[in-house]
């Protein structure tokens, strides 16, 4: 029986791109801001655009470089978040974790920055190792007391995805523009348990989950509008 739903946070449940892009410097092209979309990576400490555009560097002063990393610490949510947080918590009784690379200072930001509620914060800093290594799954499974097949982990980039699933936990790939730009998405298909779109699916579509993701808990709401996603 499934009790607990792991989430991957920046890219899978925050629009990092947009989150970012009003600090960066107003000179800067299009296509400079767009460029770590289009080559699929976030930042992981200053968000500047990389590689491809070195003319730009003299634009990022300490002032800007500081305005960007406190744009990186206040992301929003993509809009079909929360109703899928609250609908999988309060309907299903499901437990719903961050389960993310980064420290607890930036998860604990992003939490109040883009109002989405969690039971608890797991940090790459909290574990002690960064996903996609097993060793970072098992410390937080180990921290729930709870089976890897008792526990889906939900992501938007496919390295969480294999690493989840090489523990033994079921995986649900939710496709967003910001991530995953250059990957085939006909084997990430293939590869996880349960492809969507957006989150919308994890509660409207009765195959996205609701009942997979918690619906032994709760009958009633089982038989009335969903069906099991993993038998």
């Amino acid at each position: 029986m499934i009790k607990a739903i792991l989430f991957d946070f920046m890219g899978t449940c925050l629009d990092w791109h947009s989150s970012i892009l009003p600090a960066l410097p107003s000179t800067l092209s299009h296509d400079a801001k767009s460029d770590s979309r289009s080559n699929g990576a976030k930042p992981t400490s200053t968000p500047t655009p990389r590689g491809s555009h070195p003319e730009i560097k003299p634009l990022f002063s300490e002032e800007v470089q500081e305005k960007a990393v406190a744009a990186w610490h206040h992301q929003k949510a993509w809009p079909d978040v929360a109703a899928a947080l609250r609908k999988l918590k309060e309907d299903c009784g499901l437990e719903i974790y961050v389960h993310a690379n980064g420290t607890t200072r930036l998860q604990l930001d992003l939490v109040r920055s883009s109002g989405l509620k969690f039971d608890m914060l797991f940090s790459s800093e909290l574990l002690g190792c960064y996903k996609p290594a097993p060793e970072n799954y098992r410390r937080a499974l180990g921290l729930l007391k709870l089976r890897a097949d008792e526990c889906v982990t939900v992501a938007a980039h496919t390295s969480d995805l294999r690493g989840a699933k090489a523990v033994g936990m079921k995986t649900v790939y939710v496709r967003r523009e910001t991530d995953d730009v250059w990957e085939d998405q006909e084997v990430i298909r293939s590869e996880n348990d349960v492809y969507l779109e957006d989150m919308q699916e994890l509660d409207k579509r009765p195959s996205a989950a609701i009942a997979a993701l918690g619906g032994n808990n709760v009958p009633s709401l089982t038989h009335r509008c969903c069906v099991q996603l993993f038998p």
